[in-house]
């Protein structure tokens, strides 16, 4: 890991010397958007008179065939919509241009909607399911899979509940979420997609804010956000943002506190050239709550939403560092050239009880235990060459590179399933202290302990190319050639087993312009997925592979403010690894396979320059061809059938309500039921907002979740944990000082 690790950084800085060395590029003139509407300078940054625009008309603010290397950040163009994203690319791409379910959530939606981690954002967010845990411990899935990667500005790194690494989004500017695979850019992944996080920059004036916030249910911050020029040329300019939050508290003893620094510095070494320095901290000190067990006939208990069914000494503590570098670099034949690189190391420790079955008649159940440490590094390198050229009379592009990635995690955990028998709700609460990794490290009756270590490596090189033939059509195609290797060491059995080979991963689509507002596309992707599961000749089972093909129809209106797509797919996974049937059998075999079907509706951005608008339908169809085992495919049944997502505000700017901002919203989706047959009925739950502008300096705003209090599951589970209840009735408080 360390020589790659070095090798790593030397190859990025060679490539970052060669691309800093290069031919001087000819200037190009910075364009700032004013507001929102702007749509080709809000996601480009380009104005009339740039060099390559064939066909501007001054009444269409979508340009074709103009690739837009500098997109402005949401927090200044305001509002939520965006015209442009980079997930799945790597240069920004308009949205209509990307034959793929794409949805962005800008800066605006998530402080207008109180969101401070990715699995609260995702589960307001069409099109996206998120199994309930302690806020930054949820599974977050699409389509049926679980995101197991989040990149920040196209890096990926690991990402998992039990890890506690789902991100907060103190640092960043806007999430990008694709759905469906996408083998071209990020092949080693799950089949759900790609979530991308985009930093905040360094920005050129000098810009502040400090806020504090206090609600309901426990929970509360405070923050600043510093960013402007260093120098007095404003050529190195720098960010740094802090913030403590204690988040919602409706379960008894469920501490959840999260503290966030983030410190960039952005450089311009030439005109044409410029390096950017990051680094994210995060911490997590969480009272562990493992949700409520069921009733002796296996339904959900609707008793107390606060009962605490967990000790009182658990704990979850967890620390992240991720440290990015980017260098582009525009050349003077309009290409542009970027290297940049992730490095995140991770620690978790973790030590709860919690039920292990359901609670009986007289209001009793047992209680089990788990435990464990866990380290975690990855590196995320990855070199990219963009270049637009003429052919047919038309602009098209190409974009040529290499990544790299190694994933290494060291992981010990132990179990425990007699901690206690026939508790109260207040005794297991009092229950006597246990260190349960140490006592199964030390062999105890009752602990049982597992001892692994994994290892992906992985090396890439890509290539797309985009062609438009005619004027209104562009076709896409690429593909990928990866080579990677697999190690998984289980030191409690004393096992070990690797696997290196080499996958091709194509991709294409299609995007026709109807007119000035409407493209219909289309797209084949597809992702694999190495297996830590062996077969009865103890080797690793060959890699899962998903394919997806999704068609649809792209919208953009009112000048590029609203955003709308209808989309349908097919998404087929097989070579999913499954236990054994033969009877005492340690090994798996390669059998599973599961076709999904879906549909989408979204709607996002401005109706007006005072109201904005998110809108999300997904419907989801899940046939188990071959089923693997009925754990592992019971996680689709918690996929609920249909899912809406509503969320609107409107702002006054004149008259005796000027600066009064009014918000609502609805998350509704129907019934699901988990393998251990716990079934949840459907629900909808409905938020509020009212904000108002007391000074232009001073806001506050006031949030308020689930308005009727709907008593509701959020996660149906097993008979002793992981049946999650809905968050009551509550409101936030936030003050916002702009300096």
């Amino acid at each position: 890991m360390k020589g790659n690790m070095l090798l790593a950084w030397v190859l990025a800085g060679a490539g970052g010397a060669l691309l800093a060395t290069a031919a001087q590029a000819q200037d190009i003139a910075e364009q700032r958007a004013q507001g929102r509407g702007a749509e080709a300078q809000g996601a480009g940054g380009i104005g009339a008179d740039d060099p390559g625009i064939e066909d501007q008309e001054l009444d269409v603010t979508r340009v074709i065939g103009v690739r837009l290397y500098d997109m402005l950040a949401s927090e200044q163009t305001e509002g939520y919509s965006v015209d442009a994203a980079t997930v799945g690319t790597k240069v920004p791409a308009a949205l209509r241009d990307i034959p793929q379910s794409v949805s962005v959530v800008t800066h605006d939606a998530i402080e207008d909607q109180g969101f401070v981690t990715l699995d609260q954002l995702a589960a307001r967010t069409p099109g996206v399911r998120v199994l309930s845990n302690d806020y930054g411990r949820s599974s977050i899935f699409a389509r049926g899979y679980e995101y197991d990667a989040y990149s920040i500005d196209g890096l990926p790194a690991p990402m998992s509940s039990i890890l506690g690494s789902v991100p907060s989004l103190t640092a960043f500017d806007r999430v990008e979420i694709m759905r469906g695979p996408s083998g071209l850019f990020n092949s080693t992944s799950e089949l759900g997609g790609i979530v991308n996080l985009v930093r905040k920059r360094p920005t050129e004036t000098f810009q502040a804010e400090v806020f504090g916030s206090l609600g309901t249910l426990d929970d509360g911050a405070l923050g600043v956000d510093v960013a402007g020029p260093i120098d007095e040329a404003g050529r190195v300019r720098g960010r740094f943002v802090a913030r403590s939050t204690e988040n919602a508290q409706w379960v008894d003893d469920n501490d959840n506190r999260q503290d966030d620094l983030y410190a960039a510095v952005d450089i311009d070494l030439t005109d044409a050239t410029e390096l950017s320095l990051g680094i994210i901290h995060n911490a997590k000190d969480i009272t562990v709550n493992n949700g409520q067990p069921t009733d002796a006939d296996g339904d959900l208990l609707y008793t107390r939403r606060s009962a605490f069914y967990g000790a009182d000494w658990n704990d979850f503590d967890s620390e992240s560092t991720d440290v990015l570098a980017e260098l582009t670099h525009r050349f003077a034949n309009d290409g542009y050239g970027r290297v940049a690189a992730r490095y995140s190391d991770r620690d978790a420790d973790y030590n709860y009880a919690f039920g292990a079955g359901a609670v009986d008649d007289q209001g009793r159940l047992n209680a089990a235990g788990f435990g464990g440490k866990t380290d975690e590094t990855s590196l995320s390198l990855d070199a990219s060459y963009t270049q637009a050229f003429d052919a047919f009379g038309n602009d098209n592009e190409f974009v040529v590179g290499l990544d790299h990635k190694d994933y290494d995690q060291d992981n010990r955990q132990g179990r425990a399933r007699g901690l206690g028998s026939s508790l109260s709700v207040g005794q297991l609460n009092d229950l006597a202290y246990v260190n349960v990794l140490d006592s199964a490290q030390a062999g105890l009756s009752g602990f049982s302990l597992t001892d692994t270590r994994s290892e992906l490596e992985e090396t890439g090189a890509y290539a797309k190319v985009t062609v438009r033939p005619i004027a209104p059509l562009a076709l896409i195609a690429g593909g990928r050639f990866s080579h990677f290797s697999t190690e998984y060491d289980d030191r409690t059995s004393d096992s070990e087993s690797s696997r290196s080979d080499s996958e091709f991963t194509p991709y294409a689509g299609a995007v026709l312009d109807l007119d000035a507002q409407h493209s219909l596309y289309a797209s084949y992707s597809r992702v694999f997925k190495p297996q830590t599961a062996f077969n009865e000749d103890n080797d690793l089972i060959d890699p899962r592979e998903g394919d997806q093909y999704e068609v649809g129809i792209k919208g953009s209106y009112l000048g590029g403010r609203l955003n709308a797509r209808a989309s349908a797919y097919q998404l087929e996974d097989s070579h999913r690894a499954a236990a054994s049937s033969d009877p005492g059998a340690s090994y798996s075999v390669d059998t599973g396979e599961v076709r999904i079907r879906g549909a989408e509706l979204e709607v996002t951005g401005s109706l007006t320059d005072q109201w904005d608008l998110i809108f999300g339908y997904t419907y989801t169809d899940t046939e188990i061809e071959k089923a693997s085992s009925a754990r592992d495919d019971g996680i689709f049944l918690l996929m609920p059938e249909n899912m809406v997502n509503l969320w609107s505000q409107y702002r006054f700017q004149q008259g005796m309500l000027n600066g009064l901002s009014l918000g609502g919203g609805i998350t509704a989706m129907s019934d699901f039921s988990s393998s251990s047959g716990v079934e949840a009925p459907g629900y909808a739950v409905v938020d509020a907002m009212l904000g108002y502008e007391f000074t232009p300096q001073l806001s506050g705003q006031l949030n308020v979740y689930n308005l009727f209090d709907r008593e509701y599951y959020l996660r149906a589970g097993g008979e002793g944990s992981f049946n999650f209840v809905g968050q009551p009735a509550s409101a936030l408080a936030t003050l916002r000082y702009a300096f």
